[in-house]
């Protein structure tokens, strides 16, 4: 089944051209059937970018998927035009008396910034503690995750010394979890972030179970006991040229960046990096929509509470 999207996102074209089965709304509304709603709060800078990333993952899936952007205020965005974000996306104000299947919080470039620094942390806060009692299941994604840590467990900010950055090999810690489902043994997935998240930390501070993790990267994926909230620490939706256009982009910032670990052949910043993550990051997507969502969601999303206790 497909991902349902408004006609006219720039998406459509992009995902269709992938041979991705896109169903535009207004053919969505002619049908019979009860799509899961999931909400997407994109905070990241390249908006369009990221929502093709993410609704190229949310495609691969048996699941209908009704997909509701929303912005975490109304601020003009330097790499997004206004039009795109005044027509595609809602504010919290708008769907906050609502219930929804699913909700995703994608990473933000904020990762050496204090979290009272932020300028929409208490919007943030809010829509995280909304969630717990009008999602069925939520979806943290790299610094989302760190925000989650601190808002939920009262967990500190965690930074690196060095920024981590590259594709890393993750080890499955419980082989019979369903959001690792049809994993290998070991998997890689790409990081780039300066948070930190020691897996003694989360083990000893948290009531989380890590599914998979690393020596170098810490925990990867984490989940609570009754699958109502998933956090991802790294960024399964990269494209294959990402972490590229980041090294290559803080190059000429002056930032002098490591060249990222694992990713360029041989090393070479010159030759064509490939996608090594790609399986692993449609598989993580659609477990997550299947067993996280579909599973424990009511058919009627207005007749139940959805409170975790």
């Amino acid at each position: 089944m497909p991902i349902c999207i408004p006609d006219t996102l720039p998406a459509v074209d992009v995902l269709r051209n992938e041979n991705i089965f896109v169903m535009a709304s207004s053919r969505a509304q002619s049908q019979e059937i009860r799509p899961l709603k999931v909400l997407f709060l994109n905070l990241m800078p390249k908006k369009i970018e990221t929502e093709n990333q993410f609704l190229r993952l949310l495609s691969n899936s048996s699941l209908q998927v009704d997909i509701q952007l929303l912005r975490i205020d109304q601020r003009s965005s330097k790499n997004t035009p206004t039009e795109h974000l005044n027509s595609f996306y809602c504010d919290f104000e708008d769907i906050k008396e609502q219930n929804f299947d699913g909700l995703i919080i994608t990473g933000a470039p904020l990762g050496k910034v204090s979290f009272d620094d932020v300028i929409y942390w208490s919007k943030l806060k809010e829509i995280i503690l909304w969630a717990k009692e009008h999602v069925t299941s939520t979806l943290f994604v790299c610094w989302a995750v760190q925000a989650a840590l601190n808002i939920l467990y009262g967990l500190p900010k965690m930074t690196r010394e060095q920024k981590l950055s590259g594709v890393y090999s993750h080890n499955i810690t419980h082989p019979q979890a369903t959001l690792t489902r049809g994993f290998d043994d070991s998997f890689l997935a790409p990081h780039s972030r300066y948070a930190d998240f020691p897996s003694d930390v989360i083990r000893d501070k948290t009531d989380l179970i890590i599914l998979a993790e690393s020596e170098i990267t810490g925990a990867y994926l984490m989940a609570t006991k009754d699958r109502r909230m998933a956090f991802v620490t790294g960024h399964p939706e990269y494209d294959s040229f990402t972490l590229a256009n980041e090294y290559f982009r803080d190059i000429q910032a002056g930032i002098n960046p490591t060249i990222p670990e694992n990713y360029f052949p041989e090393n070479n910043p010159q030759l064509e990096p490939k996608a090594k993550w790609r399986s692993h990051a449609y598989l993580l997507f659609s477990n997550w929509l299947n067993y996280y969502v579909y599973q424990l969601t009511p058919y009627d999303l207005k007749t139940r509470n959805l409170t975790i206790d």
